[in-house]
């Protein structure tokens, strides 16, 4: 009977962990708001790949472009991450009182990434530096 029982569980945590891979998707077939969000600030760029984690809560999206950016979704296409290495992140997605501070603190620097999570935002700086503010944009962190 511990057999049995130890299989059945096993074979439910595979099932579990086989489920939460990411599969390739189309473009099409992300939410309505993470499509707007694309063509509107990356119109410029073409769609490479995505794929979607089909995570035990809900699923994510990831849309990699052909300048390198790759831009996380929520399942309800709400943006949570870009990271873009290569071009940088867009001036116009981030947010006034960061690039205030940013500005005025590190003033030769260019956005690597930029994370929204739980209300804090993160930038990491093409200087190292990682920064932490909180839902009101206030530095709470800065991490090298």
């Amino acid at each position: 009977m511990k057999r049995i029982l130890v299989a059945v569980i096993s074979l439910m945590a595979i099932g579990f962990i086989s489920k939460a891979d990411d599969r390739p998707v189309k473009f099409e077939r992300i939410p309505a708001a993470a499509q707007k969000f694309v063509k509107n600030n990356f119109a410029d760029n073409k769609v490479v790949f995505v794929t979607k984690d089909d995570d035990i809560v809900a699923p994510d999206y990831e849309v990699v472009l052909d300048n390198g950016t790759v831009l996380q979704f929520s399942s309800i296409g709400s943006l949570e991450k870009i990271e873009a290495f290569k071009a940088g992140v867009p001036m116009n997605l981030i947010p006034e009182k960061i690039k205030e501070y940013v500005t005025a603190t590190y003033p030769e620097v260019y956005y690597r990434e930029y994370e929204i999570d739980r209300g804090k935002h993160e930038v990491k700086l093409s200087n190292g530096l990682e920064l932490t503010f909180n839902s009101v944009f206030t530095l709470i962190e800065v991490d090298d």
